[in-house]
């Protein structure tokens, strides 16, 4: 069978990549063609365009990049309708391919999606684009099911895959090899994990930097995202010369870190998996009155998925104009100078890794998308 997929950032590439790799042992006959990243095309994808192109986050950005996201719609529908696929499998992402999968609709193409858009936080209204367009929606994360089930939406429930990612990574090694293979010295770890895409990066990394700067007995490491050219992050620290980025790292730095400071997302999962005590840190331009809106109007109280999959504020959350410099000072002295609260984050993380299960999602999930298509043939 024929699969198009259509990842638009670093994590989607991530866990398409693994869902590939199932379906590719499964299927023998599989042909996979799509948008993403690397991660995707090493899997086995033929790459169409690349994640690094379409990163686009916030009101203005969108509105100043209209042109090339209009020009990436038009690129991907043409694509879309050279290949015709069996299915498109449609991976997060909702601005763009939410729009996709309308256009596959009218084309009488299969919609699947797998990771499904976060419409539990925000933009509730786009249950009525998921219900007209995706045929199958596979989730990941176990409160899900329930919150769709509200909205008269079956969706198919396959676990995290970000439990397959970590599970298929190196054990943790000592602190001292750690810091040997990267050339680090022999301090304790702050880790600083700013996102995957230019504006939160450029937005959060300088109130990090700072925030963690307070504490000179730990030394700071910056995780790079594999589509972020180094020059940008050369600017962004060159005020301190003696913290590190390192690339391709971050599992095992969140293993090394005594604490994490990272921008909300699925890294904060990742965090909770790894038993790193994390402050989840958010902003985006022009993002205080969605913000109010979002507290005080629509009624979000929670964002982390940590938080989200607990439902209650087990690690600190620091959004919009709460993402200060001090606060993020004040919540890393709690977690790396007071032990009760350390601890109480560590109970958090064991009551998360019941709540997810056991490894195996990518398989489960290529399994049953196969076995949906050959029911249709």
């Amino acid at each position: 069978m024929k699969y198009y997929f259509i990842a638009g950032e670093a994590s989607g590439d991530l866990h398409a990549s693994n869902l590939i790799a199932e379906i590719v042992k499964k299927d023998s006959q599989a042909e996979v063609r799509g948008f993403g990243g690397e991660l995707m095309e090493q899997a086995g994808m033929q790459l169409s365009k690349h994640y690094r192109e379409m990163a686009f986050m916030g009101f203005l950005p969108v509105l100043m990049n209209l042109k090339t996201i209009q020009r990436n719609f038009k690129a991907c529908e043409e694509d879309l309708f050279e290949f015709q696929p069996d299915v498109l499998v449609l991976v997060d992402y909702p601005g763009f391919n939410l729009r996709m999968a309308e256009f596959a609709k009218k084309h009488g193409i299969r919609v699947f999606y797998y990771i499904s858009p976060k419409i539990w936080i925000w933009k509730k209204y786009r249950i009525k684009k998921i219900k007209a367009f995706v045929d199958e929606m596979f989730t990941i994360l176990p409160f899900e099911t329930e919150f769709y089930k509200g909205l008269g939406y079956e969706v198919n429930y396959v676990g995290n895959p970000l439990l397959d990612a970590i599970k298929a990574k190196p054990a943790k090694t000592d602190f001292s090899d750690f810091i040997n293979q990267n050339n680090l010295p022999d301090k304790p770890i702050i880790a600083l994990l700013p996102g995957s895409r230019l504006q939160e990066i450029k937005s959060l990394l300088p109130r990090m930097l700072e925030g963690s700067a307070s504490f000179p007995e730990y030394q700071i490491v910056v995780t790079a995202a594999p589509n972020i050219e180094e020059p940008v992050y050369e600017k962004l620290t060159q005020a301190y010369p003696e913290v590190r980025v390192l690339h391709d790292k971050t599992y095992e730095l969140m293993q090394q870190a005594e604490a994490a400071v990272l921008a909300s997302g699925t890294v904060s999962l990742e965090a909770g998996i790894l038993r790193c005590p994390q402050i989840v840190c958010y902003r985006m331009d022009g993002g205080t009155l969605f913000y109010w809106i979002g507290q005080y109007v629509v009624g979000i109280t929670l964002v982390s998925l940590v938080n989200l999959i607990l439902k209650r504020m087990a690690v600190k959350e620091l959004l919009q104009h709460h993402c200060t410099v001090a606060n993020i000072c004040k919540e890393l002295n709690l977690i790396l100078n007071n032990a009760s609260h350390k601890k109480q984050i560590m109970k958090s993380y064991d009551e998360l890794s019941e709540k997810l299960g056991e490894p195996g999602a990518s398989a489960r999930a290529a399994s049953m998308m196969i076995d949906k298509l050959n029911e249709k043939n």
